[in-house]
């Protein structure tokens, strides 16, 4: 077993070869998840809209029938992205924001508001609004605090739910590590 020593300040721990490969994986990880969220961003408005109703499909929302879910994305959509029906008579329907913006361009609580009363013109109570970019702080504390259920989705968990559930990639190998104990 090969043991590396940090210090740092007044404090010293031993990284073991398991902690350590771990520490790999997790930066295959943030690298892959970054190089997603990149391709992410130069691809145009339909590909994205498309690209996040199978994400939302791929994790349970709609369930398994077909036309649970579609993309609205055009001239007098309402502000609405794309729709998700939970029921196969859509009496109960998830509402879908996308913002394809570039890092740094982040969403304003003005946006969150926008979305808000969309919602509240379809009488709806349930919406997710996500961005290839960030929300400002005032953006997350504006939709905490509206009467209806605005889920927020950034860049970087847009990019790991990709990975998590396989849109936008795909399993080439597999490398099952064991879990030693000691």
């Amino acid at each position: 077993m090969s043991i590396t020593y940090y210090h740092a300040k007044y404090y010293a721990f031993e990284l073991t070869k398991r902690h350590r490969d771990k520490c790999h994986i997790y930066g295959l990880r943030y690298l892959l998840a970054a190089d997603i969220l990149s391709r992410t961003r130069q691809a145009d408005p339909a590909f994205f809209e498309q690209l996040l109703v199978d994400l939302l499909l791929a994790m349970g929302y709609g369930g398994s029938g077909a036309g649970m879910a579609h993309t609205l994305g055009k001239t007098g959509d309402n502000g609405f992205d794309g729709v998700i029906n939970h029921d196969p008579l859509g009496v109960d329907q998830v509402y879908i924001q996308a913002k394809h913006y570039a890092e740094g361009n982040n969403i304003a609580a003005g946006e969150v508001r926008d979305f808000f009363g969309a919602l509240n013109l379809k009488k709806n109570q349930k919406g997710i609004f996500i961005t290839t970019s960030d929300f400002t702080s005032l953006a997350i504390q504006t939709a905490k605090r509206l009467g209806t259920r605005i889920v927020l989705i950034n860049g970087k968990e847009l990019a790991n739910l990709m990975l998590r559930y396989n849109i936008g990639s795909r399993d080439e190998d597999v490398l099952h590590i064991p879990n030693f104990r000691k």
